[in-house]
């Protein structure tokens, strides 16, 4: 089937240019010019196409916890936001820490889901930290591996991960927590904890484990991720590592780059784990996706129910969702501000993740399957989780006005998302 999507700005080698996209069958097989006699056309005109983006850290809560989201709910909205690609983390029942248990996963993402889902399996048996999974297994199916929501506390079960990954050419992707330094916290230890009377989390929960996941992955040269990063110090070491030529990448999200303690309020909207820093944390991050310490731009999409999230910040569960709202949030508060290009904000959304974790597709060229998104970016609005294709609805964003909407998503050649 013949489809032209017209008149829209295109990023090329040479830049941004005003093209038409020529596709067959969902082929790209013509940019600027081509047949379309009997074609499906798409008039996109004041709208840019994109890549599709990327996100190496997405919670999709199936199979185990469909109650707060699945599959086809989680995907759907990827495909909203704008995303083909997406690592889902295993943190599920059963957990993916054997082949059959990664397989139940991958035979619902084969049924259900609209876009491309990489499963990630568990470092440890059961993400409980005693004993390693089988790598050589489970990396035939394995995007990476992760124990994400909990870090492993034990630094030789860490190492013999790492050597168990440099192996089979996987990533490790850590979530860094020291246990014993959490005090039974769960928002940033700082002037908002300590004026409302809540249990603070120290950073030093945080960055010491990154510490030492540096030292380990410089020891082993395995490939090493840290997920979600949200401190001063975690910039720094890792832009130290990255000086010593360890293999090492790193992601943070939209809410840490936007907000700081000052935003909190009495709500579970705005827990999450890590929790949000103050402003020194924040601007560090920022420096840090500026200068290319830090690699990449991830959501942390954590969808829960609505009764999970209604018990305020002491009660409520960790985890807020964002795959919708992450590029508008990135390019209102980035792009438009002037602190970084567009094309910047493409390759920590999609080019980096892609090419880190191995995800192939994204490129906007001929002979390559139809794989991008479109959007408009002149286009304001109010986020408002009631239109949200996720099952979850917490988001510290709620109501804020942003730009650019995604008007259409095509994934392998097919359109997964299209506003009506």
């Amino acid at each position: 089937m013949l489809q032209v999507f017209k008149n829209a700005t295109v990023l090329t080698d040479d830049g941004f240019k005003k093209l038409d996209i020529y596709t067959d069958n969902g082929i790209i097989v013509s940019i600027g010019s081509g047949e379309s006699d009997g074609a499906e056309v798409f008039d996109f005109n004041n709208c840019y196409i994109l890549p599709g983006f990327a996100d190496v850290h997405v919670h999709l809560r199936e199979p185990g916890f469909s109650y707060k989201e699945t599959i086809k709910s989680g995907s759907a909205a990827c495909a909203r936001g704008g995303y083909t690609d997406v690592c889902s983390m295993p943190n599920l029942n059963p957990v993916p820490d054997n082949m059959e248990n990664i397989q139940k996963q991958i035979d619902i993402i084969e049924s259900d889901a609209l876009i491309r889902v990489h499963p990630y399996a568990a470092i440890t048996v059961g993400q409980k930290g005693e004993c390693l999974t089988d790598f050589d297994a489970l990396s035939k199916k394995a995007v990476a591996f992760s124990d994400d929501g909990r870090g492993v506390q034990n630094d030789d079960m860490m190492r013999a991960a790492m050597l168990d990954a440099k192996k089979n050419n996987k990533i490790i992707s850590a979530h860094c927590e020291v246990n014993s330094l959490l005090n039974g916290g769960y928002i940033r230890e700082g002037e908002y904890s300590r004026a409302h009377g809540h249990k603070g989390i120290p950073p030093e929960s945080e960055w010491k484990m990154v510490e030492r996941d540096l030292k380990l992955a410089e020891e082993t040269t395995c490939r090493y991720h840290v997920c979600h990063i949200s401190t001063k110090e975690s910039v720094n070491l890792i832009r130290e590592a990255k000086a010593r030529g360890v293999d090492v990448t790193a992601e943070t999200a939209p809410h840490y780059l936007i907000l700081t303690e000052d935003d909190l309020q009495e709500h579970g909207r705005f827990k999450m784990n890590p929790p949000i820093g103050n402003k020194e944390d924040r601007e560090a991050l920022i420096e840090g996706i500026l200068d290319g310490t830090i690699d990449m731009i991830a959501t942390d999409h954590a969808p829960h129910s609505v009764e999970e999230k209604a018990k305020g910040l002491a009660g409520s569960m960790m985890g807020v969702v964002g795959i919708e709202t992450a590029f508008a949030l990135m390019y209102t508060h980035f792009v438009r501000s002037g602190k970084m290009t567009l094309q910047a904000l493409i390759k920590l959304m999609c080019e980096n993740p892609r090419a880190r974790f191995s995800l192939g597709h994204g490129k906007i060229a001929v002979g390559e399957k139809a794989d991008f998104t479109v959007f408009n970016l002149e286009e304001k609005y109010n986020i408002l989780p009631e239109e949200f294709m996720s099952m979850g609805r917490s988001t510290p964003f709620e109501n804020e006005a942003v730009y650019g909407r995604c008007k259409m998503t095509v994934c392998d050649g097919q359109i997964v998302w299209r506003e009506i």
